[in-house]
């Protein structure tokens, strides 16, 4: 049976899973002991194979390949392991430290879910806390031992307000981010992170009252942008493209659209495009830096009317 199909048909019970992920955990256990390659490695030599790993994932999501996203998962769960056998070694956490700050870290950052119910989950007899400052108070909320009032927030009904309500919970962690901005991890790419930025400040008011109102900042960007272009200022060109570019993320963002994903769905209409020509010039034994470039263009529209059909 192909292994996407073993995924849609076979449920598992929460005792499998928790077996399964045992069974992983000792594997990578014992390749530690064994395995030459992993028992060389440390937090600065893994990294790099983590982010390989991470935007291969991100890749398989992209392409909406299920059977490739369970892989991808088991690689990056593997590298979550391996970290924390190595954060066990040197004595500064292990895999279950890891989960409980996770798992404390989500119940109090919502806090509008009542965690004395055991109702919704059977399987769970009783919630509970492992970071000792941290306490389960008389409405279920999770809250800091010496807290006096308790949230009376309303209790969110949409995602944008749950967003929201996370950003103030956020705010509220004694050992977390001490600004709504520093959160936004500096290596992210700069798509992704201009948009985490702009959906931070959204989350905590700081947003435009009328989405069409971003329009006169797109144009008056393009302008400044246009404008320091024709003096041939190339320093400023520079930082007005940057304003111009942050503008047009602001917009997609405000209309509910994926900048990253949108201009990667372009990435490989373009590929798909580009390839085409190519492999027409082989056909004709010719390299396709001897085309012409009306000779291309046609191949390019021949192109998109031959993948007009998948919409690429």
């Amino acid at each position: 049976m192909a292994l996407i199909s073993y995924i849609e048909v076979m449920k598992h019970s929460n005792d499998e899973k928790i077996k399964a992920f045992k069974r992983l955990f000792d594997v990578q256990e014992r390749l530690r002991k064994e395995c030459p390659w992993d028992r060389k490695q440390t937090f600065e030599s893994l990294r790099p194979n983590t982010i390989e790993e991470v935007f291969e994932l991100a890749d398989a999501l992209q392409k909406d390949d299920r059977k490739e996203i369970c892989k991808e998962l088991g690689d990056v769960m593997e590298h979550v392991v391996l970290y924390s056998i190595i954060g066990e070694e040197t004595g500064d956490f292990d895999i279950a430290d890891v989960c409980n700050h996770q798992s404390d870290k989500l119940m109090f950052r919502h806090d509008f879910i009542d965690w004395r119910n055991t109702t919704t989950a059977p399987d769970v007899p009783q919630w509970y806390v492992t970071d000792t400052s941290l306490v389960i108070n008389n409405r279920g909320q999770v809250v800091y031992k010496d807290e006096v009032d308790e949230n009376n927030d309303p209790i969110p009904t949409t995602a944008t307000e749950v967003e929201s309500s996370w950003e103030r919970r956020k705010q509220k962690e004694r050992d977390g981010n001490e600004t709504v901005l520093s959160g936004v991890p500096s290596a992210l790419p700069s798509i992704i992170k201009a948009y985490r930025i702009q959906d931070k400040a959204r989350n905590v008011g700081f947003d435009w009252a009328e989405k069409e109102d971003v329009w006169d900042k797109v144009r008056e960007e393009l302008g400044e942008f246009e404008e320091d272009l024709r003096r041939g200022d190339k320093e400023k060109s520079t930082r007005e493209l940057g304003d111009f570019l942050f503008s047009i993320i602001n917009a997609a963002r405000l209309y509910h659209l994926n900048p990253d994903n949108a201009l990667e769905s372009t990435n490989q209409k373009f590929i798909k495009r580009f390839t085409y020509i190519e492999l027409k010039a082989k056909e004709q034994g010719r390299n396709i830096a001897d085309l012409t470039l009306k000779e291309m263009d046609e191949l390019w529209d021949e192109a998109k009317r031959k993948f007009k059909e998948t919409n690429n």
